[in-house]
């Protein structure tokens, strides 16, 4: 009996000191204190203020059960016992870790990311913005010369293009205290008109080239200036810093008649070349000359022609026709053409051709027939401008030729008439853009009349008929008209003449000053073709202008050229100006009414469309 109570009174799970194993009845015992422990916990209402009822009573040999069954469980498991506990409470405590290590790879992405934003934002430039909507820059006193269109091409990388112009200017001699003229070639900014680089020539300039050379490899921004004489030269665009420059020898009995032409890589060091047509003591005589664009060598000899015409020099200018062949046009007064192939293959003296030149263009070549010669008539008969206009429908550009007296468009394929506009007295360049909806190219055409009135139209691309006329006052002679593309396919058109009646009204109301002898620069837009937006005034000579387009900000500025009144011995002031399209238009622009309008237009809703116009740069080049 004693045995046996003494036994019972042994705790669960206990081993046997003398066995070293454990005693089946005692744990027979303790499979039955189990059950009875958990009968007497759901007796008793389980855990009551959040202690259990084996914690209200308070076993003595408590604690020395807890050690015995997790040694029971412990050794149960080394023994081969599943351990299903164990692996749950690994498990639970890989789980409580998941919430901290997802907040902990959050918070790390976030400051990795907050420190990427704070390396963007001080360590990367951002782009400039234009911030100057006009500016003046005065070059000093001019002592005449050549002066060409402005050249604009971004050379400093800033996104914005830069005025590229040469000038001759007077300047003091440091010994005898007299003024003599010097020739300049510069590039102003085009954000604040400052002097990016200068560089002096030693003659006159007939041109600046910027846009489209690919006369270095790698590629790199560069300049081509052409002189009145025999000067030649490639310049680096970013410094100005001469890269090749013709030598005299080669031109020994003419000078340079023309702006040098690109034409494709000729001699396959895969850099694109030149061709230069100099002009001798007469005018019949005339040559051609291949010019190496990498290192401006000569490839070959002179290719000399005698030609008749008369009238004002024309190109020359290379023309691409739809099957791939290359055409250099050019003539007095008239347009001839001659292929590419022959000057090369006379120049270096052989049939081989490279693969640019293996093209040839029979609806060309048939009219080479005609005359029995090298040369291929294109038009005849006053010619004073000849424009390439890029056409939708075909791969090869049309020719527009303007005369005093009209305006012809020849197909490029064939050089059949598309379209033929008699007008008197046209005294500049057409403009082309776009006024209809069409997607044709149209132009703007000025016609001087004796009276000082001047007939400004714009004249269809597709019928060659007028669309749009208006005759207006102007003392300024020779003045281009020019065009500036929006977001819309449309196309806005300036030109200068004097000021108008009746009265302007301003988009900014307030009084307005009237002065006599003032040139007035003018906005048409083929939405409001009933109205001009007055943008500025000046009392100087417009010599030259040209237009920019500030492709981050949508917006464009025109740039201008001036020379101030001179007087019998004094030379005058060589101007430079810059006027942000948009900001005139918005701030100090003035409509001029054409015709009656109805409905009448408010002034409100011009500014409105006006504020949300967008200028891109002109897809095409002519």
């Amino acid at each position: 009996m004693a045995t046996v109570l003494s036994r019972a009174l042994k705790l669960p799970g206990k081993k046997s000191p003398d066995l070293g194993e454990y005693d089946p009845l005692t744990q027979a015992d303790s499979d039955e204190s189990e059950d009875d422990l958990v009968l007497n916990l759901q007796k008793n209402g389980g855990v009551k203020n959040g202690k259990s009822t084996l914690e209200e009573v308070q076993d003595p040999d408590s604690e020395v059960e807890v050690e015995v069954t997790k040694q029971r469980l412990s050794e149960s498991a080394a023994d081969g016992y599943p351990a299903e506990a164990t692996g749950s409470l690994e498990q639970k405590a890989a789980s409580s870790l998941m919430p901290y290590l997802r907040t902990a790879v959050f918070l790390l992405t976030m400051v990795i990311s907050m420190i990427l934003v704070l390396v963007c934002a001080f360590l990367i430039p951002c782009p400039p913005r234009d911030l100057h909507n006009t500016w003046n820059r005065n070059l000093g006193q001019e002592a005449g010369g050549v002066l060409f269109p402005l050249e604009l091409s971004d050379v400093n990388g800033d996104g914005l293009p830069d005025i590229l112009l040469s000038f001759t200017a007077l300047m003091n001699a440091s010994v005898l205290g007299v003024s003599r003229p010097s020739v300049t070639v510069m590039a102003l900014s085009g954000m604040n008109g400052s002097t990016l680089w200068s560089s002096h020539i030693p003659e006159e300039t007939r041109s600046v080239q910027c846009k489209g050379l690919t006369l270095t490899a790698p590629a790199e921004p560069v300049c081509l200036v052409t002189g009145t004489s025999k000067f030649l030269s490639l310049l680096q665009a970013s410094s100005g810093k001469t890269i090749w420059t013709l030598n005299p020898a080669h031109l020994p009995s003419g000078t340079l008649a023309a702006p040098a032409v690109m034409l494709p890589d000729l001699d396959g060091d895969k850099v694109g070349d030149l061709v230069v047509l100099a002009i001798g003591e007469t005018q019949p005589d005339l040559c051609f000359i291949l010019v190496s664009g990498k290192t401006g060598n000569p490839l070959g000899g002179p290719v000399k022609y005698s030609i008749n015409g008369e009238g004002k020099l024309i190109g020359p200018q290379a023309h691409v026709t739809s099957q791939g062949a290359i055409y250099i046009l050019f003539g007095f007064g008239n347009v001839q053409a001659v292929a590419l192939r022959d000057l090369f293959a006379q120049a270096r003296n052989r049939d081989s051709f490279p693969p640019v030149l293996q093209r040839e263009e029979p609806e060309w070549e048939k009219r080479r027939s005609v005359n029995l010669s090298e040369l291929i008539d294109i038009y005849s008969g006053g010619v004073e401008f000849l424009q390439m206009v890029t056409t939708s429908d075909t791969n090869c550009s049309d020719l527009l030729i303007t005369t005093k007296h009209n305006l012809t468009l020849l197909r490029g394929e064939d050089l059949e008439p598309r379209w033929n506009l008699e007008l008197q007295d046209i005294h500049s360049q057409p403009a082309p853009g776009y006024f209809n909806a069409d997607q044709t190219l149209d132009f703007m055409v000025q016609a001087q009349r004796n009276d000082n009135m001047k007939k400004m139209l714009v004249v269809d691309g597709k019928s060659g008929l007028p669309v749009w006329s208006y005759d207006l006052p102007c003392h300024m002679q020779e003045s281009d008209a020019l065009s500036v593309m929006t977001l819309e396919k449309k196309s806005v058109f300036l030109f200068w003449a004097d000021e108008m009646q009746p009265a302007l009204q301003n988009l900014e109301p307030g009084p307005r000053n009237k002065r006599p002898g003032l040139h007035h620069l003018y906005l048409l837009h083929p939405t409001f073709s009933t109205l001009l937006l007055d943008l500025t005034n000046v009392t100087d000579t417009v010599t030259a202008s040209a237009i920019g387009i500030n492709d981050l900000q949508k917006d464009a500025f025109y740039i201008t050229m001036t020379t101030s009144p001179t007087s019998e011995n004094q030379p005058g002031l060589l101007l430079v100006s810059k006027l942000g399209l948009r900001w005139a238009m918005l701030t100090q622009s003035r409509m001029v009414p054409l015709r009656e309008h109805t409905p009448k237009i408010s002034r409100g809703e011009v500014r409105r469309f006006l504020s949300r116009l967008k200028f891109i740069d002109f897809p095409h080049k002519f």
